[in-house]
């Protein structure tokens, strides 16, 4: 009878185990990168970037006629940045000519941590569609639009605003997530790469510069967004 007791004794606590590690492994968010990872800070290349005041070309989807900055009041600012695969890109941000400087100076800092970003693209390459850089997880700044809902101007709309990575930062209000494909990282106490968190490399290298974060709000989460004024 002790043997019987002991050996149910033993089953029961394998099962529980099991079912405590898939619990555990349902809980944790999938790392977007496979494992790659940028090399060991203090090797590798340097930080670099370049400004340029912005075309018309360059905003010729995302800025129209009634747009809260003139498109002559913007910057073009390409940064370096470390990407899932573990390699040095660079890619290009649409910000407004005052805030240029800080928004180079942030992703240094970034960079500098090795935190790693999906990709970077003027969202004009999604045809100004914002749902459309979210799903391709792409990482963006200005684009004339409305805050969603409302009849307010996006800080977007006004060059002062960078998203990040909104796959691994969705935007969660309630049972909804933006973009969808987000759902899989509302775990926001499982951290992997390219995940936004309070006093991470990224939410204090924009608050060296006076934005804020997203992930800061009440109402919502938007953890793929910084900017300098709120929404």
């Amino acid at each position: 009878m002790a043997v019987a007791t002991s050996r149910s004794s033993r089953r029961s606590r394998a099962v529980v185990a099991v079912l405590a590690a898939a619990t555990l492994l349902a809980a944790c968010n999938p790392d977007p990168t496979g494992g790659a990872r940028p090399p060991a800070a203090g090797s590798g290349p340097a930080y670099g970037w370049t400004v340029r005041s912005a075309t018309r070309d360059d905003v010729r989807l995302s800025w129209r006629d009634g747009c809260p900055v003139r498109w002559e009041d913007l910057s073009v600012v390409r940064v370096a940045y470390w990407g899932y695969d573990g390699g040095r890109h660079v890619g290009d941000l649409v910000v407004h000519d005052q805030v240029a400087t800080k928004v180079r100076e942030a992703f240094g800092q970034i960079y500098n941590a090795r935190f790693q970003i999906r990709r970077i693209h003027p969202v004009d390459l999604y045809g100004a569609d914002d749902d459309r850089s979210m799903a391709a997880n792409n990482t963006s700044a200005f684009n004339c639009r409305r805050v969603a809902g409302t009849s307010t101007w996006s800080q977007h709309s006004y060059g002062r605003a960078v998203d990040i990575n909104p796959i691994q930062n969705p935007y969660v209000k309630g049972s909804s997530v933006d973009p969808p494909a987000g759902r899989d990282w509302t775990d926001r106490g499982s951290v992997t790469p390219g995940m936004i968190v309070s006093d991470g490399p990224v939410v204090r290298a924009f608050r060296n510069i006076g934005w804020s974060w997203g992930g800061h709000w009440s109402s919502s989460k938007d953890y793929q967004h910084l900017s300098e004024n709120g929404r």
